[in-house]
């Protein structure tokens, strides 16, 4: 942050001394800024890309987990001593019975959830940053040659 203040502290600088340079002071200035604007953009999509990794294994644990509850659960459900437990358990085979019920519908949730991650996550491909970095790269250079800038 300071050093983005120092940044535009030497183009209000710049600006105000007025003088000879000023077309090159106004270059220098859009360029100085531009590059703050560029890197900002850059580091953002840089941590968007670590965090595509993070919401990955978390659709990835819920196409896996989600439905090994489910399987559990409509295992107990169909158990025969299941219902021996609801018969003889009144109040705990209807706990029971509605927690199972709970666990089925949060993970079936959760699943058409993580399915629906896993697509938007896998549609973030890698090759749209670089793509990206290339054509950013072909428009510093068109800017450089169009107002005479060296390419940093």
């Amino acid at each position: 942050m300071k050093e983005e203040d120092d940044n535009y502290t030497t183009i209000a600088q710049n600006n105000s001394t007025g003088g000879g340079n000023n077309d090159k002071d106004e270059a220098d200035s859009f360029t100085v800024s531009r590059n703050n604007v560029l890197s900002t953009i850059e580091s953002f999509i840089e941590q968007i890309l670590r965090i595509r990794k993070t919401l990955l294994g978390v659709s990835i644990s819920a196409l896996v987990l989600a439905p090994l509850a489910i399987g559990l659960s409509i295992f107990l459900l169909r158990h025969p001593s299941f219902f021996t437990i609801l018969d003889q358990e009144d109040e705990f085979g209807l706990v029971l019975s509605i927690l199972l019920g709970a666990v089925i519908v949060i993970s079936s949730i959760w699943l058409v959830a993580g399915i629906l991650q896993y697509r938007i996550i896998d549609s973030w491909k890698k090759k749209r940053y670089n793509d990206y970095l290339k054509e950013k790269q072909e428009v510093d250079k068109k800017i450089a040659s169009q107002y005479g800038l060296d390419m940093d």
